[in-house]
């Protein structure tokens, strides 16, 4: 008896029982099988269904409380639909177990099967989802992977200031100019191997004596950070052409596309000189043209107590540049990284911390104000002041805010 597992089975009988009164569990099978023998006929007599291991063991739970017994039949049933209903309705026939009356209910007949098979479809997704992602990637993305690697490995150390380069510089008659290492390597992944690095925003010496040689292409960053990266390169290098990144972009980020069309869009360095010019005097000769129309009205007394006079101190930061400067400050955290903010809290370029005083001393005006996840020294003041800046805000200061006419913020003060 008993040869079937619910494992093997294709359906389960879920019953509930009711006694009013105590029995046992034997109780219980003694009248499923008494009562329910003949009624069906002999092809659906549940001790030959047992025997025969189509009907398996017959599961009963039960539980006294309060002079009551109630409790639950599952059985296994590997019979086919109508027949294991058959055998489910005839439980309810059952009203008397022992001395006591009952009530047993049907309540469902579970397709085992179902059940089965949304496991083997949700496990198939998971092997799937793990073979896709791990085991076996198409021919495209390891062709992809392939040539990044080798393109990356391409990668050289040029000149005595050792600035990242692609294999090509030597032998190319053109080369491109761009401003980090991140540049040339987008630059290699796209089969550009004529592309070197500057390594900063002042010019090296191997870079001005490669424009002397080859016909050079600048290729800048589509910012205010990449013009100004962009005048310091032309007048002291021998320029052919400019490229410029789309606007707002970087030439490490922007695709193949970009790549082509930025070039092919080159201009002549001459040209670049000239709109250079134009954008310079546009910011500066306002601020001069000011100083000449505020200077008759002093008095020479006067004039000549200012030049001896400390520097007027910056007026104080207003609440929109103090907001800007918080946000600015709490995106550069852990970046060792610094902004170069205009009088309109625009993003004119960013820069490595370390390289932010080179930048300084290159810029003589339109800077507003430095934003850099750094300490505030002496050093950063004095460039600052060079370039009349008006803001240095860092994460602390060990700068005296008297010792200065640039105004200081820190992090606790924003």
């Amino acid at each position: 008896m008993g040869k079937i597992s619910p494992v093997s089975s294709k359906y389960i009988v879920h019953a509930s029982i009711d006694i009013e009164g105590v029995v046992d569990r034997p109780d219980v099978i003694g009248a499923i099988f008494g009562q329910t023998e003949g009624l069906l006929g002999s092809d659906l007599e549940l001790r030959e269904l047992q025997r025969s291991g189509r009907i398996g063991r017959i599961e009963v739970n039960v539980d006294t409380r309060n002079g009551k017994t109630t409790g639950s039949i599952i059985i296994p049933s590997s019979l086919d639909k109508a027949e294991t209903s058959i055998v489910g309705a005839s439980l309810e026939i059952i009203q008397r177990i022992g001395p006591c009356n009952s009530k047993i209910k049907v309540h469902k007949i579970e397709d085992v099967r179902i059940s089965k098979r949304e496991f083997v479809v949700g496990r198939a997704k998971e092997l799937l989802r793990h073979m896709i992602d791990t085991v076996v990637p198409d021919s495209q993305e390891l062709a992809d992977e392939v040539a990044y690697s080798v393109r990356v490995m391409e990668i050289q150390e040029y000149g005595s200031e050792r600035l990242p380069a692609g294999p090509g510089i030597d032998e190319s008659e053109e080369i491109l100019v761009v401003e980090g290492r991140a540049d040339v390597l987008n630059l290699l992944k796209h089969g550009f191997k004529n592309a070197i690095a500057m390594n900063g925003t002042s010019v090296p010496k191997t870079i001005i004596e490669l424009t002397k040689k080859k016909v050079v292409t600048a290729f800048v960053d589509g910012d205010r950070g990449g013009k100004l990266i962009l005048r310091d390169l032309t007048t002291v290098g021998e320029v052919d052409f400019v490229a410029i990144a789309p606007d707002g972009k970087e030439v490490e980020e922007i695709t193949k596309k970009e790549i082509h069309k930025a070039i092919r869009g080159k201009v002549s360095a001459e040209q670049m000189k000239m709109e250079l010019k134009k954008s310079v005097d546009r910011i500066e000769k306002p601020r001069f043209s000011d100083k000449r129309r505020a200077a008759p009205a002093r008095a020479p007394v006067r004039a000549a107590a200012t030049r001896t006079a400390a520097p007027a101190r910056t007026a104080p930061a207003n609440a929109k540049e103090k907001t800007a400067f918080k946000g600015m400050l709490e995106n550069l955290v852990g970046t060792r990284g610094a902004h170069i903010i205009d009088d309109k809290l625009n993003i004119l370029g960013k820069v490595p911390l370390s390289e932010l005083q080179t930048t300084l001393k290159s810029l003589s005006s339109g800077v507003h104000a430095i934003v850099f996840d750094g300490s505030i020294e002496a050093d950063v003041v004095k460039a600052a002041e060079q370039s009349n800046v008006k803001f240095l805000v860092g994460m602390d200061t060990k700068v005296k805010p008297t010792e200065t006419r640039i105004s200081l913020l820190t992090a606790s003060e924003l």
